[in-house]
């Protein structure tokens, strides 16, 4: 079993110089304190020691990027004109241990990491690359960052000189623009600092809407490279650096930039040990430069699908629906479909890591379409998976699993989940609970359903994982266990459940 990684990417925020969004918070390592209490002794002859209690309590630590905007990230600026300080947005950097983090930044225009200009919104030849000029017939921009004044603590971060409270070019690689060294005694409190921008608009500049965006990331401890920032999408950039089953790290979907922990697993595949939590929105806009599509045209059943070049999006999604709700329910608005795309997310989940809950999907949005309800996704495809869907709402690069008729005893059998469960359960087919443990992580996150009130079903007692195996025009081939039993390719549930999806890396 070779050592686990783990990934030290903590918190990433994007900003545009029109537009602000925050983006996600992960944690990492763990301090063990232990405490060791001893019974009194009696010297009777009939005494005897008892045993031990050995109290061990995990305190994670945290690392984190927040900010606020404190000021609009626009300007009317007339032409020949130089102006500072546009917009303001605060940083805030906080982390409980003594190993240091680093904050880094990279333009990120058209979200396209590196491009550093501000965009023109009618021609590419306006475009305004960054520079320091307040003067002459070149347009450009840049940005400065500044500690808080009121921000004096041992914790606050060194502001590297191109830009602490100084304008410097952004940045075209990720480029550090703030550290908190290792060995910091003083990590108790958070501490701030701003960023802001200049522009300089020559008198030849044409009129328009111009639009930049830089991205901020930090990574903890303050030596970990940005090169070990791993993106889902690009999984066959990085596998190499989890060769070894049980090796972990987190990976950023860049659709949403939520973080995942992804492992590779006994069987040869990296698996997402967490649920996923993306949210699928009323005309949302999917492509499959970042989502698992790839097809767009068999059989018609794809609804909604189209192509430009080699992209193809899913973006007839108006009848989509994703529900917030709060415990168990009710989960107003929830159908039992198979023709409507529907996700549910619980907003009070307290998990994190491993152990959030993620969404609950239908099979219709597990397939990203629109109808799973057509002719050809009605017949079995156990004994033949080349039949599946081959679209799902994984990000690009992954997949449903997929439940097939192939022994679980040979490697790589595409009998997936069940493959799982002969590696770490024993093959068990009367207990799951071996499912729950390092590294699997699987939930008993029940299900979702449109009548019982609509509300979630079986949650904290059994587990239900989304396959891409079709069992009929109702039902769809599914993992799922509880305490006294285990069901894969036996048992088909209905499509109209909300389940929740692992992705395997393809």
């Amino acid at each position: 079993m070779g050592k686990t990684k783990q990934q030290t990417v903590i918190s990433r925020t994007d900003f545009f110089y029109y537009v602000f969004r925050n983006i996600l918070l992960a944690g990492l390592p763990l301090l063990v304190i232990s405490a060791l209490v001893l019974s009194h002794l009696s010297f009777h002859s009939s005494a005897r020691v008892s045993s031990l209690d050995n109290l061990s309590i995990s305190v994670p630590s945290s690392c984190t990027l927040s900010s606020s905007v404190d000021e609009a990230h626009n300007a009317s600026i007339i032409n020949g004109t130089y102006e500072e300080g546009i917009g303001k947005t605060t940083l805030t950097t906080f982390c409980n241990d003594r190993n240091g983090y680093s904050v880094y930044a990279i333009g990120d225009s058209l979200n396209s990491e590196g491009n550093n200009k501000l965009v023109s919104s009618l021609d590419s030849s306006r475009d305004i690359n960054t520079g320091l000029l307040t003067s002459g017939d070149t347009s450009q921009w840049a940005m400065k960052l500044t500690l808080k004044a009121n921000d004096d603590s041992p914790t606050s971060p060194t502001i590297e000189s191109t830009y602490n409270n100084t304008y410097g070019l952004i940045p075209s690689a990720w480029t550090k623009v703030a550290t908190i060294s290792a060995g910091t005694t003083d990590m108790k409190k958070g501490s701030s600092f701003t960023t802001t921008y200049s522009t300089y608009i020559s008198p030849t500049q044409p009129a328009d809407t111009y639009i930049g965006q830089v991205k901020y990331l930090l990574t903890h401890p303050s030596s970990a490279p940005v090169s070990g920032v791993y993106i889902m999408q690009n999984v066959a950039e990085w596998e190499d650096e989890i060769p070894n089953s049980g090796d972990s790290v987190q990976a950023i979907d860049i659709r949403d930039n939520k973080t995942y922990w992804v492992t590779r697993l006994a069987d040869g595949h990296i698996w997402m040990t967490q649920n996923l939590d993306f949210d699928i929105t009323v005309n949302a806009r999917l492509s499959s430069e970042t989502t698992d599509l790839n097809v767009y045209n068999v059989a018609g059943y794809y609804d909604g699908y189209s192509k430009v070049g080699d992209t193809i999006y899913w973006e007839s999604m108006s009848n989509a629906t994703a529900i917030d709700f709060t415990g168990t329910g009710p989960i107003t608005g929830w159908q039992n479909s198979n023709t409507e795309p529907y996700s549910a997310s619980k907003t009070d989940n307290a998990g994190t890591g491993h152990n959030s809950l993620g969404n609950w999907y239908n099979f219709t949005a597990a397939i990203a379409s629109n109808n799973s309800n057509f002719t050809a996704l009605k017949a079995d495809t156990l004994s033949d998976i080349s039949n599946n869907p081959q679209n799902s709402i994984c990000p690009k690069g992954w997949r449903l699993p997929t439940i097939s008729n192939q022994a679980v005893d040979v490697v790589g059998s595409t009998d997936e989940f069940a493959r799982i469960n002969y590696l770490y359960n024993d093959n068990s087919t009367t207990s799951g609970l071996k499912l729950m443990e390092v590294p699997l992580y699987f939930l008993e996150n029940g299900y979702v359903r449109g009548n019982n009130s609509g509300s979630l079903q079986n949650s904290g007692s059994y587990a239900y994982y989304h396959s891409s195996t079709i069992k009929d025009a109702s039902n769809s081939y599914a993992l799922w266990f509880y305490n006294g039993g285990v069901k894969v390719r036996d048992n088909g549930l209905g499509r109209d459940r909300g389940m929740a999806i692992r992705c395997v890396a393809r």
